[in-house]
């Protein structure tokens, strides 16, 4: 298991060049089909635009663009690079055109779909989603406040505590994090407390600076 990154919700932002107005919507999607519904909701929604540029990678590793209507290789590729160049997957975008009157020329409609998939991605913003392991541990209701503390301050984070005739905590961490995790809880649990893997799974984790963060 990689990390990757993805979107975080759906999120829209616009400009104009020469006139043209030119709107960039992105959303996270896992399938085909959520990507199909979302380039129909955007057409709908902006059912009076002249073009609607589409691209989504997924991560199974399937793609697809449309230049619906603009040149060939001057919309939906550069729409599509965006994503490949930022290594972001299980995402779609749709650059809607408000048609201005002016052409822009191969080149400006190249930077122009590009400006609007970057602007869309960053308004969804970012998730790293990481592989971490899903552990779950045991200990004694007087062990329980040591443990609690150190298993965030180790970079671990809970996910369920259950009191019964003991405490047990499941939680996540990272896997380079679990082996100083697991020295922590035998030396502050006398070797009584340790950490038993249950499966792995992707967790997310916010990427900041996302406007900065992404290539044209």
């Amino acid at each position: 298991m990689k990390q990757y990154l993805t979107l975080r919700t759906e999120g829209t932002d616009s400009f104009t060049e020469k006139k043209s107005r030119f709107l960039g919507c992105a959303a996270p999607v896992q399938t085909q089909q959520q990507a199909l519904e979302f380039f129909a909701a955007q057409k709908k929604k902006y059912w009076d635009a002249k073009h609607h540029v589409s691209a989504y990678v997924l991560q199974n590793g399937q793609q697809h663009c449309s230049d619906d209507g603009e040149p060939q290789g001057t919309a939906g590729v550069p729409v599509l690079n965006v994503l490949l160049k930022n290594g972001i997957t299980d995402a779609a975008v749709v650059v809607t055109r408000y048609f201005g009157g002016v052409l822009l020329g191969a080149g400006g409609l190249v930077r122009a779909y590009s400006h609007g998939a970057s602007l869309g991605l960053a308004a969804a913003g970012l998730l790293c989603m990481k592989p971490c392991l899903q552990m779950q541990t045991a200990c004694t209701y007087s062990q329980y406040g040591k443990v609690a503390a150190l298993l965030p301050a180790s970079g671990a984070a809970v996910d369920n505590t259950f009191f019964t005739d003991k405490v047990l905590i499941h939680f996540h961490i990272t896997e380079e994090k679990l082996p100083p995790l697991t020295t922590a809880l035998a030396d502050a649990t006398g070797g009584s407390v340790c950490p038993e893997k249950l499966d792995e799974a992707y967790y997310p984790l916010p990427v900041h600076s996302t406007q900065e963060a992404l290539s044209p």
